[in-house]
């Protein structure tokens, strides 16, 4: 694949980002634009899961600890709707704990990256999921 259609196809995909600190926010959408991604972004889970089922991102990247509903909750009730249920769901957060890790992946979730956020982890991880 060419230069120009690999940039055509990234600038097709879209990924909903759902994180409440504002630095964290940046930092994503920056690392997601340098790619040519299309980003969405709620800072809660209840915006998150509106904006989804509105959308159809291709992905999400969910925050676990969210004011109100927390990422957990969220992933279940996004992959309980049919239109929803294919989306590859990742973790980012700063919970490193195998129990954290575990209740993630009961949930839904496809991978779990940890915070800070490793740029290489990241771009590998959307490619493992969206090629």
């Amino acid at each position: 694949m060419g230069e120009s259609e690999k940039f055509r196809y990234m600038k097709d995909i879209t990924i909903l980002v759902i994180e409440d600190d504002a630095l964290n926010m940046k930092l994503v959408r920056s690392l997601l634009q340098l790619k040519n991604y299309t980003v969405l972004e709620a800072e809660n889970a209840e915006v998150g899961v509106k904006i989804a089922r509105r959308f159809k991102p291709d992905m999400i990247l969910m925050d676990i600890q969210l004011p109100g509903m927390d990422g957990i909750e969220a992933t279940k009730l996004l992959l309980n709707d049919n239109e929803l249920k294919n989306t590859p769901i990742i973790a980012v957060s700063s919970y490193a704990m195998q129990s954290d890790k575990n209740k993630a992946f009961e949930a839904g979730i496809k991978e779990y990256i940890t915070k800070p956020i490793n740029k290489k982890t990241l771009f590998n991880t959307i490619q493992k999921f969206l090629s």
